[in-house]
């Protein structure tokens, strides 16, 4: 009876919810306070994964484009706890949202392929931090797919440098890359063509 009533749960749970997702972010960010050091801002952290088949797209050949996006949810879940920034803005009561994210794709993760995703931060501005990741197969060491992302800081009243020299005193902005330059511009454009219309 109990065990009929456990197994009843955990189908409503993962009908519900995306348990997995939230199981991963568990395992990622505690794996990374008992067996990783403390990360300087402008250090890479690397997170490890596997295509599966929950990953694959409908040819059950490779991952799936929605999947890079939500390995990016673990890698900057991963990233911030490694260096203090999440704490350093939760203690400010701020929090922080994916912005904006652009992806080249440059060769498929086949399914059963170990990978490994790399962060590091790129560049800053008032509210918001730019990462760049990389999505590398461990297989060939190849770097199937880059991905520029903008995260956005929310709740606060100061600017993203406080945090940062909080965080790491005496450190210098970064001179801005020039992939994420124009990127930027063309986010720019898109925002003036949307207030045109409204």
């Amino acid at each position: 009876m109990v065990c009929a009533c456990l197994i009843t749960i955990l189908l409503v749970l993962y009908i519900l919810f995306d348990v997995n997702y939230f199981l991963r972010i568990i395992f990622t960010i505690t794996y990374g306070r008992l067996f990783q050091k403390r990360k300087n801002i402008f250090d890479t952290t690397v997170i490890y994964g596997i295509c599966t088949t929950q990953d694959v797209d409908l040819f059950f050949k490779h991952m799936n484009n929605a999947r890079y996006l939500r390995d990016l949810d673990f890698a900057r879940f991963h990233y911030y706890d490694r260096t203090g920034i999440y704490n350093a803005v939760m203690k400010k009561g701020g929090g922080a949202v994916q912005g904006a994210s652009a992806i080249r794709y440059r060769r498929a993760i086949p399914i059963l392929t170990p990978y490994k995703v790399t962060t590091k931060l790129i560049y800053w501005e008032d509210k918001h931090f730019y990462m760049e990741h990389e999505f590398i197969s461990l297989t060939d060491k190849f770097v199937r797919a880059v991905i520029l992302s903008r995260q956005t800081v929310t709740g606060l009243s100061i600017p993203v440098s406080e945090i940062i020299s909080e965080v790491q005193p005496n450190v210098q902005r970064p001179e801005i890359p020039k992939d994420l330059e124009i990127w930027l511009n063309s986010m720019e454009v898109s925002s003036q063509k949307y207030k045109k219309q409204s």
